[in-house]
């Protein structure tokens, strides 16, 4: 019994043996390297089109120019209204930093009057019909957002009408299209490679200048210095043609 015994530990201890050193001779199974994280980085770089609307004031302090002498103060007024229109421009993006030029322009109807404190039987009344933007810009993003002020220049479109204050009956009347400057702050996102939305807020410094009025024949024209500024709040949409969400391994 002991030499049986004896026996088969002697063979199970080959088997063994030989079954351990067959297996490393085996080769052995390769593992791939874990995957590598991909960070998307939304690209701002190319031409973009949009429309935005939103709702703008304009104030206007008017001042009665004589022959000679100082200018008069004749009263101020505000107008409140909507605008709409559209912007096109073109961005460049390098690292967080994002250089950009626009031109924006938009219809309004921002229309408002006041009495004459030269002469209160006339009223003086102002109205903005359109809005022109030229601007640069310098902004800094995080990935699909982006925070950015710009800064240009800035046209209104004006009608301009002094009426009698009883019966409103149009006496003096002139046109004026003012070039002044500009400063903003805009909010974008973009929600998609190519579509973004935002908010935008503009100030439009117009200065003062001074409006010959069209009056009745064999009277002399009217002079009246006007100043100008505006504020505007817009929500903007655009579309981006090319570029892509960029990786970042």
């Amino acid at each position: 019994m002991k030499k049986i015994l004896l026996a088969v530990t002697t063979v199970t201890a080959l088997l063994t043996t030989s079954f351990v050193a067959h297996a490393a001779d085996l080769p052995q199974k390769a593992y791939a390297p874990a995957p590598v994280m991909v960070a998307a980085i939304y690209d701002w770089t190319g031409f973009y089109i949009g429309g935005n609307g939103g709702y703008a004031t304009s104030r206007n302090c008017w001042g009665f120019v004589p022959v000679a002498g100082a200018v008069i103060p004749d009263g101020c007024h505000s107008q409140s209204g909507g605008v709409v229109g559209g912007q096109i421009g073109y961005r460049w993006q390098g690292g967080p930093v994002v250089f950009g030029l626009e031109a924006q322009g938009d219809w309004a109807s921002l229309r408002s009057s006041h009495v004459s404190l030269v002469n209160p039987l006339l009223t003086d009344s102002s109205k903005v019909t359109g809005l022109g933007l030229f601007t640069g810009q310098i902004g800094y993003a995080w990935s699909a957002a982006l925070l950015y002020l710009k800064g240009g220049a800035a046209l209104t479109k004006n009608s301009l009408l002094q009426a009698t204050t009883v019966g409103g009956v149009g006496l003096n009347f002139a046109t004026s299209t003012r070039w002044g400057g500009s400063i903003g702050v805009g909010f974008e996102y973009g929600f998609t490679p190519n579509w973004s939305a935002g908010i935008e807020y503009d100030r439009l410094f117009m200065g003062t200048s001074n409006n010959s009025f069209s009056v009745p024949a064999g009277a002399a024209a009217a002079v009246n210095r006007i100043s100008q500024d505006v504020d505007m709040v817009t929500v903007r949409v655009n579309y981006k043609f090319g570029g892509p969400v960029v990786a970042r391994y």
